[in-house]
């Protein structure tokens, strides 16, 4: 049995360890810098989102594992908030009051979706919140918005190198039929799509359009055989769409060059395009079987595969390099305040997730350097494989010392 004194030490030591406690989790709270995720986490893309969550909890180990950030005379490491936007505005208002007012985030390490993401940058600028995001839209960079950075490559990176390999491989090219979806990121990849394979030395001879949810594609299909182009680019449709129509045009008896500017991979467009895909041409997927493929690579994606189901894109690869890129902008400011790492961002260098340096530029194009510079990886589906035929390094990187 107990004594009053053995039940006295008991207590006191328990006091004791209770206080200790307390003052290691403080010691370490304040030494984690939370990371806000605004990602669809169920419907249609939450595969997008769950790797994108993975990969940013991946990068954030990383770090750790390496020691930490270094601020001060200080070690940080990031922990992944994320939270489920569903693809569309009015969550990803929620979403966004969440991170910012409710759990007082003020770096976001990742945004998926022009709409939830346009919904966020309007709270993020003003409350002072460095915001990484994978949008596409130009609307969203440019010298109004100082704290947003886009950490993948969008359609301006990819037409132009694109659109010029395709007609360096394909020389006798001549003409090209476009189609996108009828809405604003398809309306923005349009006008760059045309002025890209003009550039190239090919002429647009027909731009269709289409709302998303469509099913029957056979009438699109029809039309766009009829125009007789060498070359058609689905520009931003969605891999499932692509595979249908290329399907439609193998049935009509089509034969070209076949192009889906921002295609992420080939599991979409081959479950719905069977063998009339073979041939594409993508800009924005990962292969991870080339000769370019670091181990590293090889063993995040292994990874990824067992967790999610799928190997990684290039929209979850992104919320890898924006973790390496916050530590590099707060070990070069020295600070962790989001205003002074964003002014310090377009001066680093760091390692991405491809391998090679990369950092921040863009400002010709978008005004403010906002913009990561990365390779675009030109791909092809051959034989039922996606298979990488080009890397093109940024120029801008390039010139850099």
């Amino acid at each position: 049995m107990f004594t009053k004194d053995s039940i006295a030490k008991v207590l006191a030591g328990s006091t004791v360890a209770a206080l200790l406690t307390c003052g290691v989790s403080a010691a370490h709270a304040d030494e984690i810098i939370k990371l806000g995720l605004s990602i669809p986490l169920s419907g249609a893309a939450a595969n997008w989102g769950k790797g994108s969550e993975w990969l940013c909890n991946a990068a954030a180990k990383e770090v750790a594992d390496a020691g930490g950030v270094k601020v001060g005379g200080k070690v940080y490491n990031y922990k992944c908030v994320a939270y489920d936007n569903k693809y569309n505005a009015a969550e990803g208002t929620k979403v966004a009051q969440t991170l910012l007012n409710r759990d007082g985030i003020r770096f976001i390490g990742g945004s998926l979706g022009t709409a939830p993401v346009k919904a966020l940058q309007s709270l993020s600028e003003r409350e002072g919140a460095l915001h990484f995001t994978t949008a596409w839209g130009s609307s969203i960079k440019g010298p109004k918005f100082p704290l947003t950075f886009t950490i993948m490559n969008t359609v301006n990176e990819i037409s132009f190198p694109l659109t010029r390999f395709v007609k360096e491989t394909n020389p006798s090219i001549k003409t090209v039929s476009l189609l996108n979806p009828n809405d604003a990121t398809g309306q923005e990849t349009e006008a760059l799509a045309r002025k890209a394979w003009t550039a190239a030395g090919v002429q647009v001879i027909s731009s269709d359009w289409y709302d998303r949810g469509t099913t029957e594609f056979q009438p699109i299909a029809s039309k766009m055989a009829a125009a007789k182009a060498d070359v058609i680019d689905l520009a931003s449709t969605p891999p499932a769409d692509s595979g249908v129509v290329f399907k439609e045009l193998k049935v009509l008896g089509w034969k070209g060059v076949q192009a889906v500017q921002v295609g992420t991979g080939a599991e979409g467009i081959i479950a719905t395009g069977g063998t009339a895909v073979d041939g594409t041409y993508m800009g924005a997927a990962m292969v991870f079987d080339s000769a370019l493929t670091t181990p590293k690579q090889k063993k995040l994606n292994d990874a990824a595969k067992a967790a999610i189901g799928e190997s990684l894109n290039s929209v979850q690869i992104s919320f890898y390099d924006s973790v390496m890129a916050l530590k590099a902008a707060m070990e070069a400011s020295q600070s962790v305040d989001p205003k002074l790492v964003a002014a310090a961002l377009p001066t680093v260098k760091f390692e991405s997730f491809y391998g090679v340096s990369s950092g921040f530029g863009g400002k010709d194009v978008y005004g403010t350097p906002q913009q990561i510079l990365i390779p675009v990886i030109v791909t092809q589906i051959k034989n039922g494989k996606l298979t990488e035929v080009r890397r093109i390094a940024s120029e801008e990187m390039k010139q850099r010392k």
